[in-house]
């Protein structure tokens, strides 16, 4: 999910920053504060981040830089350096990682040719079929956490095509080269950003080792995308750390075989990491009276109440059940012209899965069409 939003690595840690997903049918990671409307659609602004804190941009050689990382990852996780150099040392760089990390970022494609990517009739039914042959696991998980069944399913379906596309690169081997030779495009500007990348690989990389002890994974023989993520639902080394949940009361979290830990995981990232609401609305579609200016905060957190929002001009197509529910205004390049939708708190936990307003929308809508609920055009 890298080609999607890297930036979703440096903020999130974790997950959807996995390689765009193939599927069986061709498909090509507070407070209010006033922002100053724009007439773009929102996916166009990135989601104002946090100062970051200063980093050392000096050159530091490979040699020094492993070194380094063996001593510092064997006393922070208390692993034995003999262990973590003997494992480094089957580590390769792989040209075709850093081949695919430097490719040019893609240009933001509009809704209407975003959909298509990731909601197909052979997706759906996918997720159909998928829901039904794992529905006691996953009606489990739902009853317990209060995320649907149907989002559960359509994100590992975003994400893996249902985990036949889970990635086929060694983590190790991914997680060795972005940590130590992030590719350099030569543009001082982008110094900065190349160096907190690298150092952001290195960390997850450090984290693995963590997590191979923890669990009991061969750290050897792990498989994932191109950015290191992991499992059907993509996760990061840190967020599976941090995220992941043994479902099945084994005594192991187990991402790549167990779907009780998967679906488990996945409905706990939503509840921990995006506050996710048992029983409350994802998005509604909207309009945009007449005089109004389009609304585009930078900030994705749900604020607004409803009569905050009708004052700016946006009004819900559909009732919204809770009086008081915040939400965000969302605006979508459609077919037919710009589309407007409320997105409340359940939306913008998606968001935290992956840091964009469209992926989110997709995969409320994937949810929406495995649900058996007819979608609004494109």
């Amino acid at each position: 999910m890298i080609r999607r939003a890297l930036v979703c690595c440096l903020t999130l840690g974790m997950v959807a920053c996995a390689t765009q997903p193939k599927s069986p049918a061709p498909l090509p990671a507070p407070a209010e504060t006033p922002v100053k409307p724009s007439s773009g659609p929102a996916e166009a602004v990135p989601e104002a981040q946090a100062a970051l804190p200063p980093v050392d941009l000096t050159p530091v050689p490979f040699e020094t830089a492993r070194a380094n990382f063996v001593r510092d990852t064997a006393a922070r996780y208390r692993i034995d350096p003999a262990y973590i150099q003997a494992t480094l040392a089957q580590a390769q760089i792989r040209e075709p990682i850093i081949a695919a990390m430097s490719r040019p970022a893609e240009r933001v494609k509009p809704w209407n040719e975003y959909r298509p990517m990731f909601i197909t009739q052979a997706r759906i039914d996918g997720g159909r079929n998928f829901l039904a042959q794992h529905r006691d696991e996953l009606m489990r998980v739902q009853e317990r956490t209060g995320v649907p069944a149907e989002v559960i399913v359509s994100i590992i379906g975003v994400e893996t095509s249902y985990g036949r596309n889970a990635g086929n690169h060694r983590v190790l081997d991914a997680l060795y080269t972005l940590a130590f030779k992030y590719p350099r495009s030569g543009d001082p500007a982008k110094l900065e950003r190349e160096v907190r990348r690298e150092l952001f690989f290195r960390d997850e990389l450090a984290k693995l080792f963590e997590l191979s002890a923890l669990e009991k994974l061969d750290i050897n023989t792990l498989k994932g995308s191109y950015a290191g993520a992991m499992g059907m639902g993509q996760f990061m080394p840190s967020s599976y750390l941090d995220y992941a949940v043994d479902g099945n009361g084994d005594g192991r979290r187990d991402l790549f075989n167990s779907y009780d830990d998967v679906f488990s995981s996945i409905a706990n990232y939503f509840v921990k990491k995006g506050g996710w609401i048992r029983g409350g609305t994802v998005a509604v579609p909207a309009t945009l009276q007449a005089g109004f200016e389009e609304f585009n905060p930078t900030d994705w957190t749900p604020t607004y109440t409803v009569t905050e929002l009708a004052a700016r001009g946006y009004q819900p197509v559909t009732p919204v059940r809770a009086v008081n529910a915040k939400a965000t205004p969302v605006t979508l390049e459609g077919s037919d012209g710009k589309q407007y939708w409320l997105g409340f708190q359940n939306y913008y936990a998606i968001t935290r899965y992956n840091i964009s307003k469209m992926y989110a929308m997709a995969v409320f809508q994937l949810s929406q069409a495995i649900a058996g609920k007819e979608l609004p055009p494109a």
